[in-house]
């Protein structure tokens, strides 16, 4: 029986090798896959096993390894960060004047897509009801954002000069240009949180003298399922990183085939590579929480469905 276990234990952490495909057997395997092996889940040989490395962390990057659980979970960290932590993003665009070159609705779709750093934790969804959709925005629900530039000649600009930096005054808008506008008492509430878009250098519009913009924008609370704008990352990804035994010489045409299944550098590493990169609005390591809270709540609703009797 010794045997036997050990002999299972090493085809699942196994990678393996055919013709045109490598492929990690453990991560299709699943309980029960093998009679007489009892492989089902265990909590304690869990906590044993696993452990994470954080092998960088700054502001806007996270890099870390997770050792001792299955690809589909690291998976389902990736998925979530990308679609279901929350952020804050603009949500609706009043156009009062834009007589820039820029139309309407590109104008509109540029602003939604501006990171908008403020904590999400700190406000509520907005409802999709057809009641409340008719009501005002409030402070617990809404960030109230103001962009009003006007392009003019600069007098103080010599005769000869042809550089537009020179020429005109306001001829550029950057996202450093959108104020925050508190609504109700978020003034006080939010005082120290420096509300508004997460880069100051974010390109909007190029003006010439005459040319002004006045826009009114609304940002509420979503995520990434319902719009790409309210994704929290810029890139979220993971990778398997087996232990890659060869038994026997590869030469010639096999080498070279062998060689283009890996990526490049391949070296002997024994877990899974995960990382996230931030857009910003939130730190990597917080949106990691974030994500783990949100399966954790998948987590329960499944078991609680599953004790749920089913009646017809």
């Amino acid at each position: 029986m010794a045997t036997f276990r050990k002999n299972v234990e090493e085809i699942r952490n196994r990678v393996v090798l055919t013709e045109f495909v490598v492929r990690n057997a453990h991560t299709t395997d699943y309980p029960g896959n093998y009679p007489g092996y009892d492989d089902k889940w265990d909590m304690q040989k869990f906590q044993k096993s696993f452990k994470i490395d954080v092998v960088q962390l700054n502001e806007n990057f996270m890099e870390f390894d997770m050792v001792g659980i299955d690809a589909a979970i690291a998976n389902a960290f990736r998925r979530i960060l990308i679609a279901e932590v929350p952020t804050m993003a603009i949500e609706k665009v009043f156009i009062y004047n834009n007589t820039s070159i820029v139309q309407d609705e590109v104008l509109a779709q540029r602003l939604g897509l501006i990171p908008i750093k403020a904590d999400p934790c700190l406000f509520e969804y907005r409802s999709t009801d057809e009641d409340s959709a008719k009501q005002e925005e409030s402070e617990i629900d809404t960030i109230k954002l103001h962009l009003k530039i006007k392009c003019s000649r600069n007098p103080r600009t010599s005769k000869d000069s042809s550089d537009p930096r020179e020429l005109y005054e306001n001829h550029v808008v950057y996202s450093r240009d959108i104020k925050w506008v508190p609504i109700g008492n978020q003034a006080d509430v939010f005082a120290d949180s420096n509300i508004g878009p997460v880069h100051d250098d974010i390109l909007i519009a190029l003006l010439r003298p005459g040319q002004e913009l006045d826009i009114i924008m609304h940002c509420v609370k979503g995520i990434g399922k319902d719009h790409a704008k309210f994704s929290p990352v810029a890139t979220a990804s993971y990778r398997l990183l087996p232990e890659i035994t060869l038994l026997d010489r590869v030469v010639g045409e096999k080498a070279e085939r062998l060689k283009q299944c890996f990526s490049q550098g391949v070296i002997e590493v024994e877990d899974i590579h995960v990382s996230v990169e931030s857009t910003g609005i939130l730190p990597p390591n917080l949106l990691v929480t974030e994500a783990i809270k949100v399966l954790m709540a998948k987590c329960q609703r499944f078991l609680s469905e599953m004790d749920t009797p089913n009646i017809e």
